[in-house]
């Protein structure tokens, strides 16, 4: 099978690349982004047998594509329960929120590096009928290795940044040619992302533009009985959410939070980083700055004199949006690109965000032209919106107009269903 010559020296140094890819999870090991119980899996050796039967192996690299393929799996499961789904992902936070979430018939394993002798092993165990990419990963050893198997693959809820397309551009075309040569079909995102892959050599048979899954999900779940209790300890008080944060967002938040309670006094403000293991750094950076600090991390209540509740736990985003009527979204005022708005859309909260949304554009764009989210220019610009939105008929518009929204998508799911099963059924 031939290859460019970009490819070949790609492969070349894939098929050596053992020492790299140690020093690589020896390196995020010390970081703490790694499961050392599980590390093996990186390698690709695999912690659990093969079922018999048909296996789908669908890759999510992390938390936002795991979660946004989980309605899809569960209606999948439901219709094909002979089916075995395979889900990857690439981090452990991804890993946890999985581990409580993935319905029957539903497997996980941590993703090996892409190095051709550790992804020879993981598909030599698994041998999956149909291999599935989630959003915009493009893995060259992965790629070839499941062409030189003949499997079938398919790109599901496609979305490449500029970022990322300018990468391939310097990867070389002819390699992104062959490498997309080797996916059979894609379901983009939007017609930005098709437009990118187009130019890299995709052929427009094997693409469409769907939209995105994370708009078809599932709302997210919570503990009812928790709900209940934040709420009966807020008594009554309003509430906001600064949602998903960055570095230097928790601060802004809080700039904003002040100058929101010079009208609305008992205003209380819950924030979930994005990274939950910056909780202790925020509680006392926030707590230097005067204000009354509960950690949801160590079990402190919220109570009357609890100005900001630092909720850096994993999965309960949920009951985070279902408490909060008004949801700042993270990663928009810091050059991040923002993250996904559908997850306060689907459960009431009133959106705000900041200029930087690259990564969501035309979501918001559509969330903004039907009034259920608005921009704000910065922290200042922040507080002054949240002191207007957070009244009650102005929140509640806002809430009902990205309800609708949201619910406008439930058939990218069935899209995305609908193509898989072809595909699994096309395999002889």
């Amino acid at each position: 099978m031939a290859v460019s010559p970009l490819l070949s020296a790609y492969l070349f140094w894939s098929n050596r690349a053992h020492r790299f890819g140690e020093r690589k999870l020896q390196a995020r090991l010390a970081e703490g982004k790694e499961d050392a119980a599980r590390l093996d899996e990186r390698r690709g050796i695999a912690s659990l047998e093969r079922p018999p039967g048909q296996v789908i192996w669908l890759h999510a690299a992390s938390v936002g594509e795991s979660v946004s393929v989980l309605e899809m799996l569960r209606r999948m499961g439901e219709e094909r329960p002979d089916v075995t789904f395979l889900i990857t992902s690439g981090t452990v936070t991804s890993g946890e929120v999985l581990a409580s979430r993935l319905p029957d018939g539903a497997l996980h394993q941590y993703v090996p590096l892409d190095v051709r002798p550790w992804m020879r092993r993981f598909l030599d165990h698994w041998d999956p009928d149909l291999i599935v990419l989630a959003e915009g990963e493009i893995w060259p050893a992965l790629l070839h290795e499941a062409k030189l198997r003949g499997k079938p693959v398919a790109m599901i809820n496609a979305r490449m940044t500029d970022a990322t397309y300018r990468r391939w551009r310097r990867f070389g075309r002819g390699a992104a040619r062959k490498l997309l040569g080797y996916i059979d079909h894609v379901q983009a995102q939007e017609e930005q992302t098709a437009q990118r892959l187009r130019h890299l050599g995709l052929p427009e048979t094997r693409l469409e533009v769907t939209g995105t899954l994370k708009e078809g999900s599932k709302a997210l779940p919570h503990d009812e009985a928790e709900r209940v209790r934040f709420a009966s300890a807020l008594g009554g008080r309003p509430c906001w959410l600064a949602a998903s944060t960055h570095e230097g967002e928790e601060a802004g938040a809080a700039e904003a939070h002040a100058q929101a309670r010079r009208s609305w006094q008992k205003l209380a403000l819950v924030i979930a980083p994005r990274h939950p293991g910056r909780g202790d750094e925020i509680v006392s950076s926030l707590r230097l700055d005067g204000w009354k600090v509960a950690q949801r991390s160590l079990g402190e209540t919220l109570t009357a004199e609890t100005d900001i509740y630092v909720a850096d736990t994993v999965g309960e985003m949920g009951l985070w949006y279902r408490l909060c009527a008004v949801s700042f979204m993270g990663g928009s005022l810091v050059p991040v690109g923002g993250h996904n708005p559908f997850e306060p859309a689907a459960l009431g909260s009133a959106i705000l965000h900041g200029p930087e949304v690259y990564n969501f554009q035309d979501i918001f764009e559509r969330l903004s032209a039907a009034g259920a989210a608005r921009q704000v220019s910065d922290w200042a610009d922040l507080g002054a919106t949240l002191a207007r939105v957070l009244e009650p008929d102005e929140a509640a518009r806002m809430a009902h107009a990205a309800w609708e929204v949201c619910s406008d998508g439930t058939d990218v799911t069935e899209r995305a269903t609908d193509l898989l099963f072809a595909m699994l059924d096309g395999v002889d």
